[in-house]
């Protein structure tokens, strides 16, 4: 006989079961299958099925990644500084082949005559000019001491009227594919800022149309920089004075190229434009593979955990854990967490056939004894087949009281919140409950403590953990013979407290020994009355201390001789 009894609530009365003395074996399980998803759920589960070529993840790693490069490309495409850069080294290039000029229009095109003195001689100094701006192709112009324009490299004399000179565009002769690329660099430069904003350039025949060629007239060397209108191209003109002896004689004017400044500019930003491309490219590569490792498993998860939703059958979750990453860590809580899902659903299946078959006896016998009191006269046999109905009630009432609290035990553990509790003071308030309460002749129960001064605190449920230790000490009680001792002992092993709970029973068969933990498992002493306990005490005590994250198992006290003298039942409770 072994040292078991199960009580799934002390509180309420003694517990109906079955046959003593008997392990009913249950009925096959029947397969379930979870029922089919409505029909306006499927819709949206099949626009979900329906995916983008690049998914939102995608699109968005792609943007971080880009557009701080793109911004960088941006900032060097300003060129802000370095433009300014190139017009001052534009200006001291002109004011130095202006002084040049001036210095040589000085000494050769100057005639001193005793009646007007030192004078520009407007033939010799045009001559001068031509031979000057040959070589630079400079732009010039040469203004007398009276601001009038005596002479222009673009302008040619000769027998008849002045011909203007300008110099024509190079053939084009790029394909389409490199004027859409200079029409674009047109569009993006047209869109950044510029450093300063320059007046118009304007045409003009005399010194008084510029202020740097007045400014020279009055022996100072003037510079501007002017926005042509027609192409937005900058010109850049230098004015430097023409004297002989300190006298100012006129003014000399070049002009930088139209398009000069731009040329440089876009030769730098067409390079910035080919180091940006590869960049670009080379970061779209590690974007599209950074979102490949990131969201291709996370759509497979995805996808899979959409088939457990939608689905009865079992569906695998893929293993990613050997990535070492988070998304490795994903896989498996879902894989576990599926896991969890599946058995804790073949326990509900499991557990509603043992529910099935347990009401099954007390039914079965309350339809017999009913059936068999209408068509008997006999007062005395109606009278014990009217307590025998009344015993199956009670069984069914205990039992569906005993159902009812473990069906709702997993909600009830998620659902509070663990707090530390002092084991020892527990534990002294059941024993000093148990003794106050005891009948004469009932086995004592003692506690032992090692160090009596020191508590001993675990995190869980007060309420909860007093039903298992009233359940292990109500199960010690019923198999320990008159007059015998119940001993509780509670110790610290590393950070954990283990407790246990021995009797002077006649101990547990060897093969049992797991079994008496399982639902519905009954196996009573012989003087106890049929149907007192319903066979899920036990089983409800280890899922108590299992929520708890501890562990309970039972096992066989021998003497010296190897002989069985009881049983024992340990807890281990992770300390607080």
């Amino acid at each position: 006989m072994a040292s078991v009894i199960d009580i799934a609530n002390t509180e309420a009365a003694p517990q109906a079961d079955a046959a003593p003395g008997t392990t009913a074996a249950p009925p096959p399980a029947p397969a379930v299958h979870l029922p089919a998803r409505a029909a306006e759920s499927e819709a949206p589960r099949r626009r979900r099925g329906r995916r983008p070529r690049l998914s939102p993840l995608t699109r968005r790693i792609v943007a971080v990644n880009v557009l701080p490069l793109a911004l960088l490309a941006l900032g060097f495409l300003y060129l802000g500084k370095f433009e300014a850069s190139l017009i001052g080294q534009q200006v001291e290039a002109l004011r130095t082949q202006g002084e040049i000029f001036a210095a040589a229009l000085g000494e050769g095109a100057v005639l001193d005559s005793p009646d007007e003195g030192e004078t520009l001689l407007p033939d010799l100094a045009r001559q001068m000019m031509r031979r000057l701006v040959a070589p630079t192709h400079t732009p010039a112009r040469l203004f007398d001491r009276d601001g009038k324009l005596i002479a222009d490299s673009r302008v040619l004399s000769g027998p008849g009227d002045a011909v203007e000179v300008s110099e024509l565009p190079p053939p084009d002769n790029k394909g389409e594919l490199t004027r859409f690329g200079l029409r674009a660099y047109d569009w993006l430069t047209g869109l950044l800022p510029h450093p300063r904003g320059y007046p118009d350039y304007r045409g003009g025949s005399s010194a008084a149309d510029f202020p740097e060629a007045d400014r020279a007239l009055h022996g100072e060397t003037g510079s501007a920089v002017r926005r042509d209108p027609s192409d937005s191209g900058l010109v850049i003109s230098v004015a430097v004075p023409v004297q002989r002896y300190k006298e100012v004689l006129g003014a000399v004017m070049l002009s930088s190229a139209n398009g000069d400044i731009e040329a440089e500019l876009r030769t730098v930003r067409f390079e910035v434009l080919r180091i940006f491309g590869v960049a670009l490219l080379v970061t779209l590569l590690l974007s599209m593979y950074l979102a490949g490792t990131i969201g291709r498993p996370i759509r497979r998860l995805a996808e899979a955990a959409e088939r457990v939703r939608g689905r009865g059958a079992r569906v695998d979750i893929p293993d990613l854990t050997r990535r070492g990453d988070e998304i490795g860590d994903l896989s498996r809580s879902l894989r576990e967490m599926t896991d969890a899902l599946w058995l804790r659903m073949s326990a509900i299946e499991s557990f509603a056939s043992d529910v099935a078959h347990e009401i099954k006896n007390p039914l079965s016998s309350l339809r017999s004894a009913v059936e068999t009191a209408v068509r008997i006269d006999d007062p005395l046999k109606q009278q014990r087949l009217l307590a025998i109905i009344l015993d199956d009630v009670e069984r069914l009432s205990r039992l569906i009281t005993d159902i009812s609290d473990a069906s709702r035990l997993d909600a009830e553990m998620s659902r509070d919140v663990l707090e530390p509790i002092n084991l020892a003071a527990m534990l002294r308030a059941l024993v000093d409950i148990h003794e106050t309460t005891r009948s004469e002749g009932a086995a004592r129960v003692v506690l032992s403590l090692p160090d009596r001064r020191r508590d001993l605190f675990v995190q869980g449920l007060e309420s909860r953990l007093s039903q298992v230790f009233l359940n292990l000490i109500s199960n010690a009680v019923s198999f320990s013979p008159p007059g015998g001792e119940i001993r509780i002992t509670a110790r610290e092993d590393g950070r954990a407290v283990i407790v246990s709970i021995d009797d002077d029973g006649p101990g547990i068969p060897g093969e049992k020994l797991t079994t008496i933990f399982d639902r519905f498992y009954t196996e009573r002493p012989a003087a106890e009355k049929f149907g007192t306990h319903s066979g899920l005490g036990l089983s409800i005590s280890k899922q108590i201390v299992e929520a708890h994250r501890g562990r309970i198992w039972a096992e066989n006290r021998r003497d010296a001789t190897g002989t069985v003298c009881g049983a024992r039942f340990l807890l281990r409770l992770p300390q607080a």
